[in-house]
């Protein structure tokens, strides 16, 4: 059977999502958990999005494959369904800076990474005299100079819809950078904090990073608001476009069809992309 998980995490003690040798990671805790509750060594997770190393999330998506009967035995002697029980399991094995919030069995056709639509991340900073809260410090980068948030939306409009994002991301052999923006805006709250939300069919490596490393330039007076455009019709890496710190970024929804196209969508979102 296919299982989805949906998790939340605290990335500040991870070196991101993907497992790496002798590095403590989302996807080696979870692996890690899964393959004690359910007995077996052959767990293998495949995420909605890899985040990197620092960077959050509350709305992640992985699934897994693994035989009906293992699941059925790791229940034990608890009087919860199947999957019910698992879930409480691998909660009580896990670390307290990831969590499991629901476990259930996928439909036909879902793949965690493939069959998405959207990812949506939001992006946190404290610009305004007294915002930063230090309990959040964790998650919302403090700022020492005022960002213009009109001026952000400015720039920001020039990167919606779908072009070849190669000036922010980073380059990776065979690996296409054409993606489709549907959202990107700035929004400040009453206590002054700047949040952005950016909303995509999918990301490549550091592109979010690197979007708001752009528009804050712009925000702060440094660059207008055409620059956003100038930098993405380039489609090379400036280095003038700083990639902000990984600790303001949450990875917040991922967005699938109806599950009539769910294998559909996978389908599609295997071929290689062009404009």
């Amino acid at each position: 059977m296919r299982i989805r998980l949906d998790l939340a995490y605290d990335g500040t003690d991870f070196h991101g999502w993907a497992a790496q040798p002798q590095l403590r990671t989302v996807q080696g805790e979870l692996e890690a958990a899964l393959g004690t509750v359910l007995r077996t060594p052959d767990v293998a997770l495949v995420c909605a999005g890899r985040t990197d190393t620092g960077v959050h999330a509350r709305g992640q998506v992985a699934h897994l494959d693994v035989e009906e009967s293992l699941v059925e035995a790791a229940a034990g002697r608890s009087t919860l369904p199947p999957l019910d029980a698992l879930l409480r399991r691998l909660n009580g094995l896990l670390p307290g800076d990831v969590r499991v919030h629901g476990v259930a069995e996928a439909p036909a056709g879902f793949d965690a990474r493939f069959s998405a639509l959207w990812r949506r991340y939001a992006y946190r900073i404290a610009d305004a005299a007294g915002a930063a809260d230090p309990l959040l410090r964790r998650h919302v980068v403090e700022w020492p100079r005022p960002l213009d948030v009109a001026a952000m939306n400015a720039g920001a409009a020039a990167l919606l819809g779908e072009h070849d994002f190669a000036a922010f991301c980073k380059h990776r052999e065979g690996a296409t950078t054409i993606r489709k923006v549907l959202e990107l805006r700035w929004d400040r709250d009453g206590v002054g904090l700047a949040t952005a939300t950016v909303r995509a069919d999918a990301f490549c490596h550091h592109m979010v990073r690197s979007l708001m490393g752009c528009l804050v330039a712009i925000g702060e007076g440094r660059r207008t608001p055409s620059w956003a455009g100038e930098i993405l019709a380039a489609a090379v890496r400036d280095p003038a476009v700083a990639n902000l710190p990984a600790h303001g970024l949450t990875l917040e929804e991922v967005g699938y069809p109806a599950d009539a196209d769910l294998a559909a969508r996978a389908e599609e979102s295997r071929k290689v992309r062009t404009l």
